[in-house]
């Protein structure tokens, strides 16, 4: 089985690897790739206002410049952590990748690029209610094909 688990730099981001960890220690997936995508500041706001083509020169429009640099050493350092983690405990064959956009579009464009089976996500809400859980988190759930997991959030 090969699990695609959506990360940033939220606690429930950290929740759900941790929770992943837990109910994946006696049967280990083939392989993770662990997800993170670099969104625009206020990339909500551009997603309503912006179409495709938009999105698309504002990307290429970023590449090379301090602040693309300043999102992938970000990346880079979140990836770093979860897949160590990951590893620590014992998980192999665990890859890390980096997109940038809107975050539910990425990950499930990954999960047809990737031939992904399940996928595995944080949810900010307190309760699995569609009005308090993450607005990613819950288009992942209502777009996706293939089993999400979504782990709700916890204190930590």
């Amino acid at each position: 089985m090969k699990i695609l688990v959506a990360v940033n730099e939220t606690k429930g981001s950290k929740n759900a690897v941790t929770r992943f960890v837990e109910m994946f220690s006696s049967c280990r997936p083939e392989s993770v790739l662990l997800l993170y995508v670099e969104k625009f500041d206020a990339s909500w706001l551009m997603d309503e206002m912006l179409g495709e083509s938009e999105l698309k020169a504002l990307k290429e429009a970023v590449q090379g410049t301090e602040y693309k640099e300043m999102l992938d050493k970000k990346a880079e350092k979140i990836l770093s952590y979860y897949s160590k983690f990951l590893e620590d405990n014992g998980m192999s064959g665990v890859r890390t990748m980096t997109k940038m956009g809107h975050p539910a579009e990425e990950i499930l464009s990954t999960v047809e690029e990737e031939g992904i089976d399940m996928i595995v996500i944080g949810s900010r809400g307190k309760r699995f209610d569609p009005l308090l859980m993450g607005s990613v988190s819950r288009e992942v759930l209502e777009k996706a094909d293939i089993p999400v997991l979504v782990i709700k959030g916890q204190k930590f």
